[in-house]
């Protein structure tokens, strides 16, 4: 979602710049490190399921519904993919785009400033409680050799670039949503950062910093980015859906899941969601009857 600086300058449709002089794509976001880095070689990391437990939309999610942007309905729906796709790694391309859409729907005349106040507190829960610890380990490793390390990622840019920070990294590249005169639109700066689109931004980040993709590396959970695996020299399935993993096994990639006991972690999971269910309705129908109560 949104870049919100624009310098007004004559620059290509879909790029911006990074506080280093050549165009970079428009969801590239902000640079975060300037530490010393080596080579040609980066490493770039999806976001959802791979470094942050679950879909960082529905983080964002949550963090909304509290400023009552959304309903209890929609909200405990969005729990339950969120169960599901921890667990599975499966994601609905449906699911995804009417998430985005939702979003786009109720961000629209809302100020970019106070999103980033959201954003912020959004991405402090997450690196408290909802990041993998083995890819967040695998990210610092690439950090300590000296390379850049980015995040890539269908989700918001403003997401992704804060997470970023708080973890060190270079930068991110993430999906824009159109503001105007600080507020956004409700429309996106070209597509959703995911397939041949994520793989697309990559190739071209590479060009603009001079990397040479056979000696990078990619981390993903998901079938969607074979495109972007296949590009680098350093493929690595991370708690992936099924067909990536066997994908990965066909061609000899790194595979890790982090993701142990995961029946066992199903049961838990739908045990906390219908926790999460009746803790709701109990809370409703506790200020349902407060506000019907008669006076005195």
């Amino acid at each position: 979602m949104g870049d919100p600086g624009d310098d007004g300058g004559d620059r290509r449709p879909g790029t911006a710049t990074d506080g280093r002089g050549p165009d970079v794509p428009d969801s590239a976001g902000q640079q975060v490190r300037d530490g010393p880095t080596t080579g040609d070689a980066a490493a770039f990391f999806d976001l959802d399921n791979t470094v942050v437990r679950g879909a960082a939309l529905f983080h964002l999610a949550v963090g909304l519904w509290h400023r009552r942007f959304f309903t209890h309905r929609a909200i405990l729906r969005g729990a339950w993919h969120q169960v599901r796709f921890r667990v599975s790694g499966a994601e609905s391309s449906s699911g995804v785009e009417t998430a985005r859409d939702r979003l786009l729907t109720l961000i629209a005349g809302y100020p970019v400033e106070d999103l980033q106040v959201i954003t912020e507190e959004v991405v402090t829960g997450i690196v408290a409680d909802n990041t993998w610890p083995g890819t967040v380990a695998l990210a610092r490793a690439h950090v300590a050799a000296g390379e850049h390390v980015w995040l890539v990622t269908a989700a918001p840019v403003e997401v992704a670039t804060t997470l970023a920070a708080r973890l060190g990294l270079t930068g991110a590249l993430g999906t824009v949503a159109e503001s105007v005169d600080g507020h956004y639109t409700g429309r996106l700066i070209g597509e959703v950062l995911r397939g041949p689109a994520k793989a697309a931004a990559v190739a071209a980040l590479a060009e603009t910093h001079g990397l040479d993709l056979t000696h990078c590396s990619a981390y993903s959970d998901s079938s969607h980015d074979v495109p972007l695996l296949s590009m680098v020299g350093h493929p690595h399935a991370i708690n992936p859906d099924r067909a990536l993993r066997r994908l990965a096994r066909s061609r000899g990639w790194s595979v890790d899941d982090y993701r142990r006991g995961r029946r066992a972690a199903y049961r838990c999971a739908q045990a906390t969601a219908v926790g999460l269910v009746v803790g709701l309705a109990v809370g409703v129908g506790t200020a349902v009857t407060a506000r019907a109560r008669p006076a005195g």
